[in-house]
């Protein structure tokens, strides 16, 4: 197998190749791109089914519409074509393994290097899903995994959903409680798990909350463990009898046979359940997002290609693509990152902590990692970049990273100072190494490059490196704004909202606005919204979630379809957005009370119940500062009994208690003790006024006291908002 790429890619970028396509076969030509835009936002029949044969994309039948009705929620797209995630990853096996290229390539904390080929991959999913159907398995099923980021989890998800059954994973850094929270609500079947993980320089054995797990799931009729802990044989023996009765994943993807040789993905229908994700709003369990094959497919297709300019590995264009995006499974940069095998893309993959041990931080942990497996898209959260500015990492020691070509950031916005870090940081880099060829001269039989007239292909080896910035959700498993490399960059700034993808801002009005803060609705159906949510059987969740703040009607666009009076309201996504005149697009943090914490997102009443499940604590409220690209912080105020104080060991409880039911992720920078929480008269806490009123609103646009059952507590809460607000910087 190939283990570093070639020549660096792409030479030209995907959404140029796109447009010239759109020309070639379309006779369409725009003048920028935001006639392309609006054009991809008003003609939606015309521009799903260019993505469609733009990408070759298959079906065994022909579909008879392309979007059957306009409508929100509820859109039909490409009624009668049948798909398979698994079958659109397979088509990449032969050509990919031909031209010497992985499948994924990954690397943990203590330095354990997999590689899998394509032929291996695809018969380890065979040999898996064989298994499954042997279990009972059916189309339909849920399956849940509790799995870190390493090959195994995608050779278990492509086994799961290429037989039809719906795919859910969390993290193993996830406590019992919130699994369970979210597992129960799904009843799997099967449970995929590990023994334990590695982070931060520490081993974390799992195989009690797996009991755990086992003995609250009653629907679960099989177990299969991986030993992603134990390092020996007589270990890995310990473990899975600990574990019994369980199939050890190793023997369940041992199959190679004329069966596995055999082996084909299901044909399902477009909209068949892909998987289940979690995204929690302020109250109540996480929300069991159920997304299809088909939209999925098609919208990453999209997204990955056209905007984040991740090419095909074996693409003569894109030649020795490696596509990294650092993400736990629990966030849906893991299914992104999954999506680099849609278009037979080398994915690199990295398990555990970014920044080091913690008792010895090291943020070029990441950085060396990328250079030794020679990335050529580097994704990661902002915060990752960020840590990288204030820990003063010097890019030039990490190795060689000339073949990195683009930066990619999600999560919660990136600032301009962390953005004009990595640039300078790159910009050094690339003139060293033109430094250095120029000293050498070109290699024996090459040609040196004579500069060209195509600033763009000049610009992947010499020009500034380019960032994809975007911003998008779990909720569909895409995202509304991002990059294009055509584009002028804006530190701070995300280049353009995404074909496809009808976004506004609006005021408080529910107008659309330019160059002002406002609401981000999306005015069209997007082929990877929620098909609905596990349990939600009159929809009342959905509408709730994403269509209850506008009337049906306002705003809608017409589009692909029949778009009639039942068309249904926009799409309120829940974050602040500025869309700029050129274009460019900054996301302010989230507009509800939503916990968006590192990336993940979480609701408040997950936290809610780990910290009063504690019986010093009577009340709890936690918000969360991301807004105006600063970075988040998240205090917590508690009520605690009377006689009690917040001492260090108080302090350190909450703490655990948090840390032991949700994750490490989502402890806050501070807690205070308070007298009362704020509540309204029917005694729903005040997350979102206290919020604003941290941000430095002023108490009466924020909080009618009349409509509050305690207003005399917000004494308190007004003169912590102006000391936060004096410390911060200006």
């Amino acid at each position: 197998m190939s283990t570093t790429p070639g020549t660096p890619a792409p030479h030209i970028p995907q959404i140029r190749l796109y447009q010239q396509w759109l020309a070639e076969h379309r006779g369409l030509r725009f003048d920028d791109y935001d006639a392309l835009w609006r054009w991809s936002t008003t003609e939606l029949d015309a521009f799903w089914q260019s993505i469609w044969d733009y990408f070759d994309l298959r079906s065994p039948t022909p579909h008879t519409a392309v979007l059957e009705r306009n409508v929100m929620p509820g859109a039909k797209w490409f009624p009668g074509a049948q798909f398979n995630y698994a079958q659109q990853v397979f088509r990449h096996v032969m050509p990919a393994h031909a031209a010497g290229f992985s499948a994924v390539v990954s690397r943990n904390e203590k330095g354990r290097h997999v590689e899998l080929s394509w032929p291996e991959l695809r018969r380890q999913v065979a040999s898996l899903a064989l298994h499954l159907q042997a279990q009972g398995v059916k189309p339909g099923d849920r399956v849940a995994a509790y799995l870190p980021n390493i090959p195994e989890t995608m050779v278990a998800f492509l086994a799961v959903v290429s037989i039809g059954a719906v795919w859910s994973v969390c993290a193993p850094d996830m406590g019992t409680n919130a699994v369970l929270d979210r597992f129960r609500q799904i009843e799997p079947v099967v449970l995929i798990a590990c023994d334990g993980v590695t982070y931060g320089g520490k081993d974390f054995d799992r195989l009690g909350v797996v009991a755990e797990l086992r003995a609250a799931l009653p629907t679960v009729r099989h177990v299969i463990l991986h030993t992603n802990l134990a390092d020996d044989p007589a270990a890995v023996d310990r473990a899975l009898e600990a574990a019994q009765p369980c199939t050890a994943f190793s023997t369940a993807t041992a199959r190679y046979d004329a069966a596995t040789a055999g082996f084909e993905p299901l044909w399902l229908p477009f909209d068949h359940p892909l998987w289940i994700v979690y995204s929690s709003g302020t109250t109540g369990l996480p929300k069991p997002i159920v997304h299809g094959h088909g939209g999925t497919v098609i919208v990453a297709m999209a997204l990955k290609i056209l905007h984040n300019d991740v090419g095909c590995s074996y693409a003569p264009n894109s030649w020795g693509e490696r596509y990294h995006w650092y993400s736990s499974t629990g966030w849906v940069m893991w299914n992104a990152q999954t999506s680099g095998l849609l278009n037979g893309t080398t994915c690199v993959l990295y398990d555990g902590n970014p920044g080091g041990p913690k008792d010895q931080p090291d943020w070029t942990t990441l950085w060396r990692f990328a250079s030794e497996l020679g990335v050529t898209f580097f994704g990661a959260g902002a915060a990752f970049f960020a840590n990288c500015l204030k820990a003063g990492v010097d890019l030039s020691t990490c190795g060689d990273l000339s073949q990195v070509r683009a930066l990619g950031t999600t999560g919660s916005p990136l600032s301009e100072e962390a953005q004009n870090w990595g640039t300078a940081q790159f910009r050094q880099l690339r003139k060293a190494v033109q430094s250095d060829r120029f000293t050498a001269g070109p290699p024996q039989g090459e040609s040196a490059p004579s500069g060209g007239s195509d600033p763009h292909e000049v610009g992947e080896r010499g020009g500034d490196i380019w960032w994809c910035n975007i911003s998008g959700g779990t909720d569909f498993a895409g995202a509304f704004i991002g990059g294009n490399r055509e584009l002028p960059q804006t530190p701070g700034r995300m280049q353009c909202r995404l074909m496809g993808c009808a976004v506004e801002s609006w005021n408080e009005q529910g107008q659309p606005v330019i160059d002002e803060v406002g609401e981000l609705v999306c005015a069209q159906p997007i082929p990877s919204m929620p098909l609905y949510f596990v349990g939600d059987t009159d929809n009342r969740r959905l509408l709730g979630s994403y269509f209850d703040m506008y009337p049906p009607g306002h705003g809608r666009k017409p589009g692909g379809g029949d778009l009639d009076k039942d068309a249904g309201a926009v799409w309120r996504h829940g974050d602040w957005l500025r869309i700029h005149p050129d274009g460019s697009c900054v996301i302010y943090g989230r507009s509800d009370a939503t916990i968006n914490r590192h990336g993940l997102r979480m609701g408040t009443s997950e936290l809610y119940s780990a910290v009063e499940a504690l019986p010093e604590v009577l009340d709890s409220m936690v918000v969360d500062l991301e807004y105006l690209g600063r970075e988040s912080y998240m205090p917590l105020f508690v009520v605690l009994r009377p006689g009690l104080s917040l001492d260090d060991a108080m302090t350190a409880k909450i703490n655990g208690a948090i840390r032991t039911a949700l994750s490490p992720r989502f402890l806050p920078n501070e807690v205070f003790q308070v007298a009362e929480i704020p509540r309204t008269l029917s005694g729903k806490k005040q997350e979102l006024p206290i919020k604003k009123l941290l941000l430095g609103q002023p108490l009466e646009k924020v909080i009618n006291k009349e409509a509050m059952a305690n207003p005399g507590c917000l004494d308190w809460y007004v003169a912590f908002a102006a000391e936060h607000q004096a410390r911060q910087p200006i």
